[in-house]
C-alpha cells in the first residue's frame, strides 16, 4: 500500500511538471504571437497602400521633370503634400478617443481615400481636380493614421509593442511595393490607359474598407490585450471630462518624445529629394526613377519586424536614434565620391534602415507614456509635430538647393541632422524616468 501511495505521488508530481512545462510553452508561444486585430489592420493597410501607391509613385518625377518646377517650388509642394493635413490628424485622434470610436474614425479615413480615386477619374486631367483628389487622399490618411495606431497599441501587450508595429509596418510596406508594380503593369497592358489604373486603385481602396469593417474589432468589441502585463496610467495623465488634446503636453515624458521627434523631423529633408539627387548624380534614364522607392521599401519590409523585436529587447530609444544615424549616413554617402551601384545601393539601403528603425518604433516608444483613453490623441499630436517639422525641412532644403546648389545644401542638412541627433539623445527620456521601455 505504501509503494502504491508513493507511485501515485510520483505520478501526480510528473503530471504537474508536465502541465507546468506545457503552460510555459503556451505562454512563450502567446508572447511571440501578434494579435489578430494587428494582422487585420496590417492587411487593410496593405491593400490600401496598393491603392495609394498606384497613383502617387511618379509624383516627384512629374512635378520636377515634366512640369519643370524649381527645387524651391518642389520643396514647398512636397512638404505641403505631407504636412497640410497635419491638423486633420488632431481632429481624427480626438474624435477617435471620444467614446472609443477608433474603428469608425479610421474607417472614415480609409473610405475618403478610396473615394479620392473616383475623383481622379472625374478630374479628366484638370490640374485643380487632380489636386483636390490627392488632397482628399491625404486628408483620409491624416484622419485614419492615429486611430489605427491606437488600435494596434490597445491590441498588444506593452512588452511586444515594437513587434506589433513592426509587423503592421511590414505589411503596409508590402502594399507600397506592390502598388507601383501594379500600376506599371496595368499601363503596359493597357497602352497607357490611366483610367484603368484609377479604377483598379479604387477597387483596392474599397476592399480595404470592407476588410476593416469585417475583421477589425470596433466599439464595444473586446480587444485581446493580454492581462499578464498590467497597463498603468502614466503619472500626471489628464483624466478630466473636459480633456483637450494639447493637455497631453503636460506629460513630461511625452513632451520630451515630441520634442525629439520634431527636432529630428526638422532635419529630415524627405525621400523625394534623395531620389532626385540620386538621379542627377547617376544620370540614369528617367524611366527608372519610379523604381527607386521600391528599393528602400524592400529594405524596410525586410527589417521592420526585426527592428521592432530588437526595440522590445534593448529599448526603443536606441533603434530610434540609430535609424537617424543611418539617414545621416545616406546624406554623407551622397556627398562622397562614391558613384554607380555603390552609391545607389548604399543610399537605398540606409534609407530603408532609417524607416525600419524609426517609423513603428516611435509609436511604440510613445505608447506607454500615454493614457489608454488618449492614445489616438497623443499619437496624433506626435505625428502632427513630426509632419510640421518635415514641412519646414523640405521647404528649407529646397530653398538652400535653389540659392546655394546641391553640395552646400546637403552639407547643411547633414550638419543639421548631426545637431538634431545630439539634441534628441539628450531629450529622450530614460526608461527609469518614463516608466517604459525607452
Amino acid at each position: 500500500m505504501y509503494l502504491a501511495s508513493t507511485d501515485a505521488v510520483a505520478k501526480a508530481k510528473a503530471e504537474a511538471e508536465a502541465a507546468s512545462t506545457a503552460e510555459a510553452k503556451t505562454t512563450r508561444a502567446k508572447r511571440g504571437r501578434v494579435a489578430g486585430p494587428v494582422i487585420a489592420l496590417g492587411a487593410v493597410s496593405l491593400v490600401t497602400d496598393i491603392s495609394s501607391e498606384m497613383v502617387t509613385a511618379v509624383l516627384p518625377l512629374y512635378f520636377v521633370l515634366q512640369l519643370g518646377l524649381s527645387p524651391l517650388q518642389f520643396g514647398f509642394l512636397d512638404g505641403l503634400y505631407n504636412g497640410v493635413t497635419a491638423f486633420v490628424r488632431l481632429i481624427g485622434g480626438y474624435a477617435a478617443d471620444r467614446g472609443g470610436r477608433h474603428k469608425l474614425v479610421a474607417g472614415g479615413g480609409y473610405a475618403l481615400s478610396a473615394l479620392s480615386r473616383l475623383g481622379l477619374l472625374l478630374a479628366g486631367g484638370a490640374t485643380a481636380g487632380i489636386g483636390a483628389a490627392l488632397a482628399a487622399d491625404r486628408i483620409g490618411k491624416g484622419v485614419r493614421t492615429a486611430p489605427r495606431d491606437a488600435l494596434i497599441s490597445l491590441s498588444s501587450p506593452p512588452d511586444a509593442l515594437g513587434r506589433a508595429f513592426g509587423v503592421h509596418r511590414a505589411m503596409d510596406t508590402t502594399g507600397a511595393l506592390l502598388g507601383p508594380l501594379a500600376a506599371f503593369a496595368l499601363l503596359w497592358a493597357t497602352a497607357d490607359a490611366y483610367d484603368a489604373v484609377f479604377v483598379v486603385s479604387f477597387c483596392f481602396g474599397l476592399l480595404g474598407v470592407l476588410m476593416l469593417v469585417a475583421f477589425v474589432p470596433g466599439r464595444g468589441d473586446a480587444l485581446p490585450v493580454p492581462v499578464t502585463v498590467p497597463v498603468t496610467e502614466p503619472e500626471g495623465a489628464p483624466s478630466t471630462p473636459k480633456f483637450k488634446v494639447l493637455d497631453l503636453l503636460r506629460l513630461p515624458a511625452f513632451r520630451r518624445i515630441l520634442g525629439a521627434a520634431a527636432l529630428l523631423g526638422a532635419a529630415t529633408i524627405g525621400d523625394a529629394f534623395l531620389y532626385l539627387l540620386l538621379q542627377r548624380q547617376l544620370d540614369f534614364a528617367i524611366s527608372w526613377f519610379p523604381l527607386l522607392p521600391l528599393g528602400a521599401a524592400a529594405v524596410y519590409l525586410l527589417l521592420a519586424v526585426p527592428a521592432g523585436r530588437l526595440a522590445d529587447r534593448v529599448g526603443r530609444r536606441v533603434p530610434f536614434l540609430a535609424g537617424h544615424v543611418a539617414l545621416l549616413g545616406g546624406y554623407v554617402l551622397l556627398l562622397s565620391p562614391a558613384d554607380g551601384w555603390t552609391l545607389l545601393i548604399g543610399v537605398l539601403l540606409l534609407l530603408g534602415i532609417f524607416y525600419a528603425a524609426t517609423d513603428g518604433v516611435l509609436m511604440a516608444l510613445a505608447t506607454p507614456v500615454l493614457p489608454q483613453g488618449r492614445r489616438a490623441s497623443g499619437m496624433a499630436v506626435l505625428q502632427t509635430g513630426q509632419a510640421l517639422a518635415r514641412l519646414v525641412a523640405a521647404a528649407g532644403f529646397g530653398a538652400a538647393w535653389t540659392l546655394w546648389g546641391i553640395g552646400p545644401a546637403l552639407t547643411c542638412a547633414a550638419l543639421a541632422l548631426t545637431v538634431a541627433l545630439a539634441g534628441a539623445t539628450a531629450l529622450l527620456p530614460s526608461p527609469r524616468k518614463a516608466g517604459m521601455t525607452a
